[in-house]
């Protein structure tokens, strides 16, 4: 349920899905569209330790990293007038599901398996939950995370798409929803 308190047009909108999927560069072209500031979750928590992500996990554990995701999803989520594009494993904590759909407006970018194992050699180094996993193994994660994405505003199939056709469909759907739920006086 979205937060009834602030009007949809200045709810924060999520972009979720699975590693790679272009939650980062579509986030950022969306924001570019809509005037808002864009805030990459992972990026803010390199920023705060100093370090890539890769080493985070290497240095401190996933636990941390973890923790620290929620902390700055949580405080993001309930800022006004933001695009935020959460980590792939962020929704599997249920906190972060609940927070994100219930103070944002969430988009699930879904990318077909046969699509995004095209990009996995753009990948393969910068994320370490795929490190040392064999093609199969992620194939197995990437289908076992799709449930946890199941639980969206709504679902954006970006095969075939690019960039720019991707982020004007979702901007052109907000732009109907806030026509249709919050008509301007």
């Amino acid at each position: 349920m979205i937060n009834k308190n602030t009007s949809l047009r200045m709810q924060s909108i999520v972009f979720i899905g699975f590693m790679g999927v272009g939650k980062t560069t579509i986030g950022q072209k969306v924001a570019q569209k809509l005037y808002r500031d864009f805030v990459d979750i992972d990026r803010e928590i390199e920023k705060e330790f100093n370090m890539p992500t890769t080493e985070i996990f290497k240095t401190f554990g996933e636990k941390v990293f973890r923790e620290k995701e929620k902390s700055m999803i949580d405080s993001f989520s309930k800022q006004q007038l933001k695009i935020i594009s959460v980590g792939g494993g962020a929704f599997l904590q249920e906190d972060i599901r609940n927070i994100c759909l219930s103070n944002c407006i969430v988009f699930y970018l879904d990318l077909s398996w046969d699509y995004w194992k095209e990009r996995i050699g753009l990948l393969i180094d910068s994320r370490p939950v795929l490190q040392s996993r064999t093609l199969e193994e992620i194939e197995e994660l990437f289908y076992t995370r799709q449930e946890i994405y199941s639980y969206h505003h709504s679902k954006v199939n970006t095969n075939d798409l690019d960039v720019d056709e991707v982020a004007d469909f979702i901007v052109d759907s907000l732009k109907v929803a806030w026509d249709i739920y919050e008509p301007l006086k």
